[in-house]
């Protein structure tokens, strides 16, 4: 077992929600300290922590406000449509360059007819797996277009998807982070493409590191429960060593059960593959055969 969620979720009145999503992960100590004897060892962290003010009543059906350990604006949005969470992260959070929740408050409005939304955030930008480090915020905003919300089956899947994190690492010392997204839904095929561009100077000392990639991905489906996916990622740390890359290939096929409401179980069998050419430390090809099990409900 790699992880388990606990979800639990509830309302107190047609305007207020709440979610505590506890996580079960295991640990990996890499020195002495806090607790060596745990190392290895599944542990209970907080995921999820909020409440969410609905605004149904004043605004389009799906405006809220949260406060508090949330989802951030692209993350949650992207594995909505790339399901296979299960099987490994999705692009920019498997870089290490976007967490899938943090401390904050976020405002998310819905356009009139489906045509898309926007999911605006406040945060404190090291994400829920880490203390905070230093008393800079990051302000994250997602939005997304469905152009063609009223047209046909097939062009009512395209939708496209822009994002932006900034933060810095200390006052002035920028850390940012924008997403270029489009995507594409139908009963017999998902696919995604991303452009990732990053910007990063540590300290006041250090020159500024520009650094771009992308990832692409589909998923051929079946009336079955059969699916197939493919994804590709690509990212080079600093442009200005463009030959300096990292490579990753994942190709696997899954089988989703079929069940009532909004449980979903699913197996899958995959590959992932990197390899990382002249990086600097050097690092060895990374080569995974592995069955992952999903079982949400």
């Amino acid at each position: 077992m790699a992880r388990s969620y606990i979800n639990i979720t509830g309302n107190i009145s047609h305007i207020v929600a709440f979610r505590i999503t506890p996580d079960i992960t295991r640990e990996n100590f890499t020195n002495l300290t806090p607790a060596p004897g745990l190392s290895g060892s599944y542990v209970l962290r907080l995921k999820y922590a909020f409440a969410q003010f609905n605004l149904d009543d004043w605004m389009t059906k799906g405006s809220w406000v949260r406060f508090g350990l949330q989802q951030t604006p692209f993350i949650d949005y992207t594995e909505s449509i790339y399901r296979y969470r299960f099987q490994g992260t999705s692009f920019t959070e498997r870089e290490g360059f976007l967490t899938s929740s943090d401390n904050g408050v976020s405002f998310h409005y819905n356009f009139a007819k489906n045509y898309g939304d926007v999911h605006a955030g406040y945060y404190n930008g090291d994400g829920y797996a880490k203390p905070e480090a230093n008393n800079q915020q990051a302000f994250q905003i997602r939005g997304t277009l469905r152009p063609f919300a009223t047209q046909s089956p097939i062009l009512r899947g395209i939708r496209i998807t822009g994002f932006y994190d900034g933060d810095n690492y200390i006052k002035s010392d920028e850390k940012t982070r924008a997403v270029f997204e489009t995507t594409f839904e139908h009963k017999y095929l998902s696919a995604g493409y991303d452009y990732l561009h990053t910007t990063d100077q540590i300290n006041a000392a250090a020159s500024v590191v520009k650094g771009g990639g992308y990832s692409f991905w589909f998923t051929p489906k079946s009336t079955m429960g059969v699916e197939g996916l493919f994804r590709y990622d690509h990212y080079t740390p600093n442009d200005g060593f463009d030959d300096r890359t990292r490579h990753r290939t994942i190709v696997g096929v899954a089988y989703w059960f079929k069940h009532q409401g909004a449980v979903s179980t699913a197996m899958m069998l995959d590959y992932d593959g990197a390899n990382f050419d002249k990086l600097v430390p050097a690092q060895p090809e990374q080569n995974k055969i592995a069955l992952h099990m999903l079982v949400n409900f």
